[in-house]
């Protein structure tokens, strides 16, 4: 009972108060002398005020006034001669947006830009202020006003105007072909690796160093662990990100130079040079005289971690070591860990599946600003001290130029739970695929549904303009194909439980 005043204050706020409309759009700058390509900085505006216009073609290019010494709260802040025709560019705070906008309108703006140092909101006000003011009033970052003067000097135009967002960005087919790619060799590469290793266990090794990592076999209450862990660190993330985001980045370095590390070892031993022998000693790992080009090689993946580590955050490349370092450790994830069973496999992706539909669409009604955990996470909450992001996704920069782009959200991002967890389905169908000897059908049809699953998530995000849990698709395609599949084929109840071990050796 004591919820219903508290829901009850909710209703009228939400009811009551003004809605202040927030869209992002662009300012392009250029220098009036014309000797430099213009630039495109992102602003956020609230059309009440006025509407920008889509097309830069039709935008009209004004000269931009630095007014910033000022706030434009009062006449004796407006310059001599006022800003006929003008874009003054005028500080937050003070007074009011409308009493700003009013002031430039009043001294001939044709719009104006809002300097702010915080978080950029966007400028509200109520109708009757909203029916008097007919020019464009927009917020623009204070780093941004600063690279404006820094890259064009004082005599800049600029026209402000605000895109239309694509429905869906190009990137989509590279994420597209980084997943499926990822899914399909990490399945294939799992599946063979663990019946040749069966296949030739009563074969030793070649000298001390063994040529095949160890498997771990995931059991249902390994599954129920997992999933606690990673329920209490996706909300440790939410509440104590800034602290914790460097510890991920930590460990993610650590695991990616492994990984890497085990998917070139295959290559790097197929090269006739460097077969020797560090000498005889006593040091940790090197006792095991390990082979120079393996020992090169290990320095070789460190380095790109580390490299990775120091330039994460440049934005114009990082992004290509971090998607080889993730797609690395995903092969190497999907070759370590084994689900023994269909039953395993049901097990866990319909546990993630709740776990995925929970905290991107049941969260935003328990937090107080609205927000989805897992989305908030994963792209990095926007009133971060560190302005880390997780390394933990796929991450590719759009295509398209759009405000949304330019303002907020730069990459498009996939999550390796997303790889991870229906690749370890297909690596089991390609395991029991070649114990049945049935020419990886298993393999290739739970590979297509996965395509499929991840072509539905991408079209759920154009049509909802919103974060998608994508095992929420993935998850029912690859379960109901495998389990199709195994039904009409009369092998349910072998693929269930996954016995009836027989090796192939030509299906390797």
């Amino acid at each position: 009972m004591a919820a219903r005043p508290a829901r009850l204050r909710l209703w009228l706020l939400l009811h009551l108060l003004p809605q202040v409309y927030c869209e992002y759009g662009m300012v392009h700058v250029l220098s009036e002398k014309g000797s430099s390509k213009g630039k495109d900085y992102c602003i956020l505006f609230n059309s009440q005020w006025a509407h920008l216009p889509h097309d830069l073609g039709k935008a009209s290019l004004l000269q931009l006034q630095d007014q910033t010494a000022s706030v434009l709260c009062s006449p004796s802040d407006v310059p001599d001669g006022g800003f006929n025709n003008q874009i003054p560019m005028v500080m937050r705070g003070n007074c009011t947006f409308y009493e700003k906008v009013r002031l430039a309108q009043i001294n001939g703006a044709r719009g104006l830009l809002i300097v702010s140092r915080e978080r950029l909101v966007p400028p509200g006000g109520n109708r009757s202020q909203y029916e008097e003011i007919d020019i464009p009033v927009a917020l623009l970052s204070y780093t941004d006003m600063l690279d404006i003067g820094k890259s064009f000097g004082s005599s800049v135009k600029g026209a402000m105007y605000a895109p239309n967002e694509p429905v869906l960005d190009y990137n989509m087919v590279i994420i597209f072909v980084m997943a499926v790619g990822t899914v399909a060799i990490g399945g294939y590469w799992a599946g063979s690796r663990d019946v040749k290793k069966r296949y030739m266990k009563h074969k030793r090794d070649d000298g001390a160093e063994k040529h095949d990592d160890e498997t771990v076999d995931v059991t249902p209450i390994m599954i129920c662990v997992f999933v606690v862990m990673c329920c209490s660190m996706l909300v440790l993330l939410y509440f104590f990100y800034d602290h914790l985001v460097y510890v991920i980045i930590g460990i993610f370095c650590l695991a990616a130079s492994i990984g890497l590390y085990s998917c070139l070892s295959p290559f790097v031993r197929r090269f006739p040079l460097g077969k020797c022998r560090i000498p005889d000693n006593n040091l940790p790992y090197f006792h095991k005289r390990p082979q120079v080009r393996m020992l090169l090689l290990a320095v070789f993946c460190i380095s790109v971690s580390v490299v990775w580590g120091i330039f994460r955050n440049e934005d114009q490349w990082a992004w290509v070591l971090q998607d080889a370092l993730g797609i690395a450790f995903c092969l190497y994830m999907l070759k370590t860990i084994r689900l023994p069973t269909f039953k395993g496999c049901t097990l866990l992706l319909l546990v993630l599946f709740v776990y995925d539909v929970f905290f991107v669409f049941i969260t935003p009604f328990l937090t107080k600003t609205g927000e989805s955990i897992m989305v908030e996470v994963a792209a990095g909450p926007s009133d971060s001290a560190t302005h880390e992001k997780l390394p933990m996704v796929l991450k590719v920069p759009r295509l398209n130029s759009s405000p949304l782009a330019l303002c907020d959200r730069p990459f498009s991002l996939l999550g390796f739970g997303d790889i991870l967890v229906p690749g370890l389905l297909v690596a089991y169908c390609h395991r029991f695929d070649i114990q049945v000897q049935s020419s990886r059908v298993y393999f290739v049809a739970c590979t297509i549904a996965y395509g499929i699953g991840l072509l539905v998530t991408f079209v759920a995000l154009a049509l909802m303009q919103m974060g998608q849990p994508a095992l929420l698709y993935l998850v029912p395609c690859t379960l109901l194909t495998s389990f199709a599949v195994a039904l009409w084929r009369r092998e349910l109840a072998m693929f269930w439980t996954g016995s009836g071990f027989a090796v192939n050796t030509s299906l390797i």
